[in-house]
């Protein structure tokens, strides 16, 4: 069986993937953009697995939901901080390219990537998504939803998302604000078991009418006021918990969870915000359960990014997570 979508990035694929070689330290001196190889154009569900990169360059939905623009420039920017990133002996890696967002054509873009998401993960492959706004949130989510139909009909599913907002807005139209309750929406159209957790919500950014959305979906969340180097054993025992009760799980980190002075590069930078190395601790905790399939960054834009800042920031998220996840 050979998977038909279309996998391999344009030709310019390389144009980022440049930095430091250290030819005198041999194979334990390679970084990421010494290993990184373009993605196949289809691949057979039983080929050997690899990280996948995979890029939805658009900022669309954060127009939409009333943001400043710029994360379109986010998967560029990413690939050039992880460029120049250690990479351990044997370690697979993919790069798979863009879906572009053009103009307003959000949900063509969505749809595109949700497909190549769903290939990706029917192939074996580990994907890691890199936005671009929060819409990347329902395209993922989407194509792994549809991949866990075909694979595990039964299995009980889990969205873990790091961010400062529930991401649970009812629009009309596709935002990223939205991608959640798309994605709990689907699910029980289609009969599927999917529990949602939110990892350093801020009660500042989010009205009264989301968390009475939140409560009824069913959601579990953790605020940032409680999300603190302090308290880390109780969030690690009810992320745990949470963990124990699921199959396969999707994670996903908005960079607005981090503090602005560490994030500044965002649509909506935090006022208070979670410290990096409490977020990198239980993100590394879900990668490192087994149940891990897909992953993201979102939200990540470049025009308000201060010395790379945020950047540099969710280049280490990437690394220390794929880390984690092998």
């Amino acid at each position: 069986m050979t998977i038909l979508t279309d996998l391999s990035p344009s030709s310019d694929w390389r144009e980022p993937w440049r930095g430091r070689v250290d030819a005198e330290d041999g194979p334990e001196g390679l970084r990421w953009h010494q290993v990184i190889e373009a993605c196949p154009s289809s691949l057979d569900p039983f080929s050997e697995p690899s990280t996948v990169l995979l890029g939805l360059a658009s900022d669309e939905g954060v127009r939409r939901n009333q943001g400043r623009p710029g994360a379109a420039g986010g998967p560029l920017a990413l690939r050039r901080m992880l460029a120049n990133l250690p990479a351990e002996p044997d370690f697979r890696l993919w790069d798979a390219g863009d879906v572009v967002c053009e103009g307003e054509g959000l949900e063509r873009a969505q749809m595109l990537y949700a497909r190549k998401v769903e290939a990706l993960l029917l192939a074996g492959q580990k994907v890691v998504g890199l936005g671009g706004g929060h819409e990347i949130g329902w395209a993922t989510a989407s194509g792994w939803l549809a991949a866990e139909r075909a694979k595990a009909p039964e299995a009980r599913l889990g969205l873990i998302n790091f961010d400062a907002h529930f991401d649970l807005r009812d629009a009309p139209v596709p935002t990223s604000g939205t991608p959640f309750l798309q994605a709990l929406r689907e699910a029980g159209r289609m009969g599927q078991d999917l529990s949602y957790m939110a990892v350093g919500i801020s009660e500042a950014a989010n009205t009264p009418v989301l968390f009475r959305r939140a409560r009824e979906t069913n959601t579990q969340w953790m605020a940032d006021e409680a999300c603190t180097r302090e308290q880390m054993p109780l969030l690690q025992a009810r992320l745990a918990e949470w963990l124990g009760g699921r199959d396969a799980v999707y994670m996903t980190l908005c960079l607005d969870v981090l503090p602005a002075a560490v994030a500044p590069g965002v649509s909506a930078p935090s006022a208070l915000g979670v410290a990096p190395d409490v977020v990198l601790a239980l993100m590394q905790t879900v990668a490192s359960s087994g149940k891990l399939r897909v992953m993201d960054v979102a939200e990540l834009s470049p025009p308000f990014d201060l010395d790379h800042r945020t950047a540099r920031t969710a280049a280490r998220m990437i690394w220390s997570s794929c880390r984690a996840w092998r």
